[in-house]
């Protein structure tokens, strides 16, 4: 039996303070941070609590731009002060690295709550790196869940108060991605025997109901009857009924048609079918639904922020399993738009799960399209986990689409996807293949296929979460898991792609 698991509070709760910071208000912390300059003036440590010790200390540790300090101050050296010289002009993706240092050793001491100031730096660099201490320490405080039997009973940050004036710019923006990171992140570490396809659904439906967002699960029955092929075919090999389409939709006052949709990747767990996995590819394929995730991450995150923007989120949910009706290579399936697929390898389901994924997305003629999939060995090949790979049926938008991962943090790369590259998934019995024999480019052959399932008249754009995983994290995200994608999506939605 799967162990059921309460929802998790995604955030700790910000306030914003007055902005002097005294001996007596720091000491009611059990941690606070402090921004400082390189250099910071006279005034800058009388203004200090505990300036005149904390000053040697710095003095001798901060060398350059990044670098931090810790000491206990307190009559019982109660509270532990951090530090820090933010640089003066650094890459958000910097500065979030730099906040998650600071986060994961400010964490090591457990504290219960948390202050944050800064004095005597530039405003400009001063606001980002207070929203990425924020972004951080939200992270870093955000558990996973765990099953042990005897837990260890660990104290809970509690509170995060800044002090500031005026008022943290885009601090709204900074934790509602932060939620929506949280939650893809959960439920991406979700046992696979948790968060299978059943425990999925019920996950989604309680988060629909408790949003407030309208929520529909087409089943396996209701695809069969609009001829969603290419999803039956990977679910059929499942021992359970229980796979399916979820969609939830966001609707602002007076709004009907979605502006955009988010479409999601979900394969609970991936064997990778009659083409069998080893091992250690196999080991953590529980993960391989983390694209649906980041889809409901980043509604979540729009509702937070309550967007003027109409958003519909499809999740495409089940596994893909070994077993005597399971697909195979050779078979020949038809897609939800009529569209004949040639299947190739059983291991290259995930664009077998959103070719239909995207049909019914498309069917609603949202404004834009974006879906987000772990979804090719050979993305990571090119960038590594530290990039995530992006493909668009608009390559004019190839300066915004990068400039809004530099900004959020989450970098991507535009790669190519020119109409040459569609020769190499020519069928000669059907109307595509699902993916080439060999592996060269199969990232891009994956999006030139998923292409076929997007009308040209709607704006797409496709994420091949290359930086999901990463061991030691990525950027302020401390867990292997990172759940990319949440805040790029915010920053992109918010440049008002794709106009």
């Amino acid at each position: 039996m799967p162990i059921r698991i309460p929802f998790p509070t995604l955030t700790v709760p910000v306030r914003q303070i007055a902005a002097r910071v005294s001996p007596s208000k720091l000491a009611a912390y059990s941690a606070a941070v402090v921004l400082l300059p390189q250099k910071p003036s006279a005034a800058d440590w009388s203004s200090v609590p505990h300036g005149a010790l904390l000053r040697e200390l710095y003095t001798r540790k901060v060398r350059k731009e990044g670098d931090f300090s810790q000491l206990r101050v307190g009559v019982r050296a109660e509270t532990l002060l951090v530090a820090a010289c933010p640089p003066l002009r650094a890459s958000t993706f910097e500065r979030l690295q730099l906040a998650g240092k600071i986060a994961r050793a400010v964490m090591e001491s457990d504290p219960t709550s948390l202050l944050l100031w800064q004095q005597g730096c530039d405003v400009e660099p001063a606001r980002a790196s207070l929203n990425a201490a924020v972004a951080a320490f939200q992270a870093a405080a955000f558990r996973l869940a765990t099953f042990k039997s005897k837990p260890n009973r660990r104290p809970v940050l509690a509170r995060i108060d800044i002090a500031t004036a005026p008022k943290l710019q885009d601090l709204d923006v900074t934790l509602a991605s932060a939620a929506g990171n949280n939650l893809a992140r959960w439920l991406t570490a979700l046992p696979p025997n948790t968060l299978d396809a059943s425990g999925y659904r019920r996950l989604v439906k309680e988060l629909a109901r408790h949003l407030g967002l309208n929520y529909r699960f087409y089943g396996e029955t209701q695809l069969r009857r609009l001829g969603a092929g290419a999803f039956l075919a990977v679910a059929q090999g499942n021992a359970a009924r229980d796979a399916g389409i979820a969609r939830l939709s966001y609707r602002p006052r007076g709004a009907r048609t979605p502006e955009v949709s988010l479409v999601g990747k979900g394969i609970c767990f991936d064997t990778g079918g009659t083409n069998l996995k080893p091992h250690k590819s196999m080991l953590d394929m529980h993960t391989d639904m983390e694209g649906s995730a980041v889809a409901l991450g980043s509604l979540y995150a729009l509702h937070s922020l309550k967007s003027p923007l109409a958003v519909d989120c499809w999740l495409a949910i089940t596994e893909n399993r070994i077993g005597p009706r399971a697909y195979k290579p050779q078979d020949v399936v038809r897609a939800q738009n009529g569209t004949t697929i040639q299947v190739i390898h059983t291991d290259a389901e995930g664009r077998m799960v959103l070719a239909d994924a995207l049909c019914l997305a498309a069917r609603e003629k949202p404004g834009a399209i974006i879906d987000y999939a772990t979804l090719t060995g050979a993305c990571v090949y090119a960038l590594t986990e530290r990039y995530s790979g992006a493909f668009t049926n608009r390559p004019e938008a190839r300066a915004l689409i990068e400039a809004a991962g530099a900004s959020s943090g989450e970098r991507v790369w535009v790669f190519p996807m020119d109409k040459d590259f569609e020769t190499d998934i020519e069928s000669p019995v059907a109307d595509v293949l699902q993916c080439s024999a060999d592996s060269k480019g199969d990232h891009i052959l994956a999006a030139c296929f998923l292409s076929r399932f997007v009308p040209k008249s709607i704006p797409w754009l496709h994420l091949d979460l290359a930086a999901g995983t990463r061991h030691g994290g990525l950027g302020h995200i401390g867990t292997e898991i990172t759940g990319f994608g949440v805040r790029y999506t915010l920053d992109l939605l918010r440049r008002g792609w794709p106009a």
